[in-house]
């Protein structure tokens, strides 16, 4: 059976009537200002592609680590603090992101050791996740460690669920390792990767926080200088 074409599809289908169209989607394509802003656009409503999750992270040393609104990282006993909960987003083999979900703030370790807070992903914000015993993990720094061992700086907590220093926290002990509870299973996009030198102040190794220079390390509080135990 043969359909015949109705008058406003015949007028569609004569030679030349796609013409001005044609050039018009060709004429917005090569617009540089309307090709930027569609790529700008595409980006924004890009589909996640990294499956990650959302957890609270449990101290062998009895603690909940915390990433509070000023950029203070410790340790606290209240199960239902919002603070608690972190995004963890896998950034290569083994290596995550740890973002709180409250904060939006990264993690991070400078190269002294510190523990800071981070509104920009850098490298120092990547961490090497490892499963310890009893499904412990701990996570150490991707970029530091130990010149002449080799020995990684860890993020830990010691016994009153103050943060230590990496440099001084042992691997084999319980203020590296935390108990992962996850939440839920979350996809996220791949953060930008921003250069250090972008952040850092003149004269110093240390990252600055572009919202607040007192938060740069653990929000300006004490940072535990013992021994991990």
């Amino acid at each position: 059976m043969i359909h015949r074409l109705s008058k406003p599809w015949k007028a569609l289908a004569k030679p030349g009537a796609l013409k001005p169209l044609t050039l018009s989607l060709w004429q917005c394509l090569f617009n540089p200002v309307f090709f930027s802003f569609s790529l700008s656009t595409f980006c924004l409503f890009a589909e996640p592609q990294l499956k990650g999750i959302v957890t609270k992270l449990y101290s062998r040393q009895g603690f909940h680590l915390q990433l509070q609104a000023d950029g203070t990282i410790d340790g606290t006993k209240e199960e239902d603090s919002g603070f608690t909960m972190f995004n963890l987003i896998p950034v290569g083999l083994r290596v995550v992101a740890i973002q709180g979900v409250q904060t939006k703030l990264y993690l991070a370790m400078n190269s002294e050791g510190y523990l800071y807070t981070s509104e920009h992903f850098t490298p120092e914000c990547k961490f090497k996740e490892s499963v310890f015993e009893n499904y412990y993990v701990t996570y150490s720094s991707m970029i530091y460690r130990q010149q002449q061992s080799g020995r990684g700086w860890y993020l830990g907590l010691n016994k009153e669920g103050e943060i230590m220093k990496g440099n001084h926290v042992k691997k084999n002990k319980p203020a590296a390792h935390f108990l992962p509870k996850p939440l839920k299973v979350a996809m996220y996009r791949e953060p930008s990767l921003h250069d250090l030198t972008e952040f850092s102040r003149s004269g110093s190794g240390t990252p600055t926080k572009s919202r607040s220079a007192s938060a740069v390390l653990n929000g300006g509080k004490a940072v535990s200088q013992n021994e991990s135990t």
